[in-house]
């Protein structure tokens, strides 16, 4: 009876021991700024490196210095759901440091404000609110104690993302782990469609091989149903209301256009009025009659805009031309016959595209198997694939100048986006996975 007591109190004790002499770094304050922030990112301590230039802005330089030298974890800047201040600066510090000028202490943390508004807005927010993340949240607040990373709201991406923020409806929440690989930054993370998410996600594939991306493309995004585009769009009465009234595209239309495989690409374009091009090519599956009467209903709409059509093609695969009066081409639409597998639709905004051949994601009762890359992992099969120019972006002015300068700057961004299998539908559950790799311009650390 004694050895059992003993060895019962030693299991308790030894544990208990360990966690008070080498306790395991948090930051406690984090979790109630999580749900005030837009966009939070956390960077590990680097006191041989120079200043950060924030460190300067908030504390002033003598300050700075001596703060900054004496950091060994985690430190943070994060924008406030207000959206219009500058960055916060948070990082931990003993309660025996004074709190600087614009300063106020959240738990563990030091968090200096971008101005006294900021400073009083957010004392106020941590006053009122007294909810711990959850779910999603709280998966992000893990990596943003631990490493190198970044978590978004939905206020956030509509930040950064400006007027392509509809687009990304299915990754308005999220976070990711960012880790320097050479000249490449690789991320690895998840996101949401819906804030607040307190699903867990299933077990991760491996980060596929990409193709490099065609010269005369500068962005290719794949998909097993186009829903997960237009999700955002949709949602918006405004945009709904004239598709129904002027080009007759309802419910039923868009149903069937959201559960299409798709690729979006945009092409450059050397000469001409138009920068680039738009392509969507769609999977429409054996039937081409609805697809057929879809396409009829918009012929008047068009018309009425003052474009005439011209027709080529055969009669079982036809293709339309729209042109301006001065014979420039605006738009059209074209079947394509593959090798193997039922025709499919390719429609286009700009100038006329080359003709493709490349196949899109074939379609099974599990989710969607894309050709390249293959997903390994049975529970989450269904992927939609980003890959992107964005310095090439950035210098036509096609990418919104609110994302972060190492991203414009760079060469390549590839980005895989696994979903949950689901049956029926292809994206039924509303949580991604996200892994993909940025091409920086030099072998350095992100930009902070």
């Amino acid at each position: 009876m004694r050895r059992t007591a003993a060895l019962t109190a030693l299991l308790v004790l030894v544990p208990g021991l360990l966690l008070w002499r080498w306790p395991r770094p948090r930051a406690l304050g984090l979790a109630r700024l999580l749900p005030q922030t837009a966009l939070l990112q956390s960077f590990p301590a680097s006191p041989q490196r120079a200043i950060p230039a924030l460190w300067s802005q908030r504390l002033g330089s003598p300050l700075a210095e001596r703060i900054w030298r004496q950091q060994r974890r985690i430190w943070w800047q994060f924008w406030g759901r207000d959206g219009d201040g500058g960055p916060y600066l948070a990082f931990a510090a003993p309660s025996s440091q004074p709190v600087p000028p614009l300063g106020l202490r959240v738990d563990d943390l030091v968090v200096v404000a971008p101005d006294p508004l900021s400073q009083r807005l957010l004392q106020d927010q941590l006053k009122l609110s007294g909810r711990q993340p959850r779910g999603l949240e709280q998966r992000c607040l893990q990596r943003l104690q631990q490493e190198q990373a970044v978590f978004w709201s939905p206020l956030g991406l509509g930040l950064l993302a400006g007027p392509m923020a509809p687009l990304l409806q299915r990754f308005q929440e999220g976070c990711l782990s960012l880790t320097l690989q050479g000249s490449n930054l690789a991320m690895e993370g998840e996101a949401s469609s819906t804030s607040g998410i307190l699903a867990r996600p299933g077990r991760l594939a491996p980060l596929p091989g990409l193709e490099p991306l065609p010269a005369d493309l500068l962005l290719e995004w794949r998909g097993p149903a186009l829903e997960g585009v237009l999700q955002g769009l949709l949602s918006r009465q405004l945009i709904r209301e004239p598709l129904a009234a002027r080009y007759g595209i309802g419910e039923g239309q868009l149903a069937l256009l959201g559960s299409a495989p798709f690729a979006l690409r945009l092409r450059p374009v050397s000469k001409g009025p138009f920068q680039a091009s738009l392509e969507l090519e769609l999977q429409v599956g054996a039937n081409r009659k609805p697809w057929t009467q879809l396409l009829s209903t918009l012929v008047p709409a068009i018309q009425t805009q003052g474009l005439e059509a011209t027709s080529s093609g055969s009669p079982t695969l036809p293709a339309t031309t729209w042109l301006r009066q001065d014979g420039q081409v605006v738009a059209g639409w074209r079947w394509l016959l593959p090798s193997s597998g039922p025709p499919r639709l390719l429609l286009f905004l700009g100038p006329q595209p080359p003709l493709l051949a490349q196949p899109l994601p074939k379609v099974s009762q599990s989710g969607p198997a894309l050709t390249s890359p293959t997903l390994t992992s049975p529970e989450m099969a269904a992927a939609m694939v980003l890959r992107a120019r964005p310095q090439a972006l950035a210098r036509l002015g096609l990418l919104p100048t609110e994302l972060p300068l190492p991203l414009q700057q760079s060469g390549q961004l590839d980005l895989v986006a696994f979903q949950p299998a689901g049956r029926g539908r292809a994206l039924a559950s509303p949580l991604s996975q996200l892994m993909g790799r940025l091409q920086l311009q030099q072998a350095r650390r992100p930009v902070r």
